[in-house]
């Protein structure tokens, strides 16, 4: 009990530091544009993860310890998006607001969700791919968007893209998700390197795909979950293989 307690205090520092008080400092910087430190916050959200499978003791008090970020951040976001504050030191790109909260609901259900089947249905044993999904994601997720923003030319045109994303984005999104899948799953996950080549050549085009079609944010979501559920069968494959 005393473990989840430290745990959760340390989580909300985290959270407080890293989604709150650096993007702010950041934001007094008018060198820095607000995409990237909107993709720094997104990191750093998604690095939290780590905090949640590493501080608890049981997956529903990893859970019970990130909601706490729901119950006090949820209502401030809702207090600070009418005032000039918000619109001076919060990254948010709805000229009225909402975007953070959303995305702070999505975010915490996607942990949630995978917290719940990756390691109170499955077992321990299968947390690793928690982080591996999340990582993929969220430095997939941010290359692409800062490669697409400030460099991509070539637009993919589709009446299921959602905004202006590029060929270059696209690239950038599953590059990098390949390799934080590898990474994560070799340093992490502690698996065999020919398995982290198999799942990242795997995963990358895939988590670009997701990526593509995902509408309104929606890829927080789609990304880390198709990540863990494509991984998991075949990490299971190689295993029945005896490899």
């Amino acid at each position: 009990m005393l473990n989840n307690i430290i745990g959760a205090i340390i989580l909300l520092a985290y959270y407080l530091l890293v989604l709150a008080a650096l993007p702010a400092i950041l934001a007094t910087c008018k060198k820095i544009p607000s995409e990237w430190i909107r993709k720094i916050q997104h990191i750093g959200y998604s690095m939290s993860v780590f905090l949640l499978v590493r501080l608890f003791d049981t997956w529903y008090a990893a859970v019970l310890a990130a909601s706490l970020l729901i119950l006090l951040a949820y209502p401030a976001l809702l207090l600070l998006e009418k005032t000039p504050f918000c619109r001076r030191w919060l990254v948010d790109r709805r000229p009225r607001g909402g975007e953070l909260r959303k995305q702070l609901l999505i975010i915490q259900l996607t942990f949630a969700l995978l917290l719940f089947i990756f390691w109170g249905l499955l077992g321990r044993q299968w947390h690793w791919l928690i982080p591996v999904a999340v990582m993929a994601w969220g430095f997939g997720d941010a290359a692409a968007a800062l490669v697409g923003k400030f460099w991509g030319k070539r637009h993919i045109i589709h009446r299921w893209i959602e905004g202006a994303k590029t060929w270059e984005g696209t690239g950038a999104m599953m590059a990098f998700a390949a390799a934080a899948v590898f990474l994560t799953m070799f340093f992490y996950g502690h698996q065999p390197w020919y398995i982290c080549i198999a799942a990242a050549v795997t995963v990358g085009p895939i988590c670009a795909f997701v990526e593509l079609f995902s509408k309104r944010g929606s890829d927080t979501f789609t990304v880390p979950v198709s990540v863990a559920l494509l991984i998991l069968p075949l990490v299971y494959l190689f295993s029945k293989l005896g490899l």
